[in-house]
């Protein structure tokens, strides 16, 4: 229940996040008070996070190094490993044979 009475509370975000929220709350014709109101709101309305909770996408530049590991561990002359070990040994091997 509202009493009527607001009261200041302070959250810490990075400036980027910031900048790009205030954005679109302006876009959507809120500020950011209200739309953390509008969250806490649903929050209690709820009773629980009113969205889903999930892992971040990965970024365009990891899709890309991701598919470039792919194309490389399928050329004949790239040694693959099947555990980081097994690359360690490897590499212990090389380094040993240039003493």
């Amino acid at each position: 229940m509202s009493s009527g009475t607001t009261i200041p509370i302070q959250i810490r975000v990075d400036k980027k996040t910031k900048e790009e929220a205030n954005e679109l709350f302006e876009e959507l014709g809120t500020s950011m008070s209200g739309a953390i109101n509008i969250f806490l709101k649903q929050c209690v309305n709820t009773g629980s996070i009113p969205f889903r909770i999930k892992k971040p996408r990965p970024s365009k530049e990891l899709l890309e190094a991701m598919e470039e590991v792919e194309a490389l561990a399928k050329e004949p002359d790239v040694e693959v490993y099947n555990s980081f070990e097994e690359y360690q040994a490897a590499m212990k091997k090389v380094l040993d044979e240039d003493e």
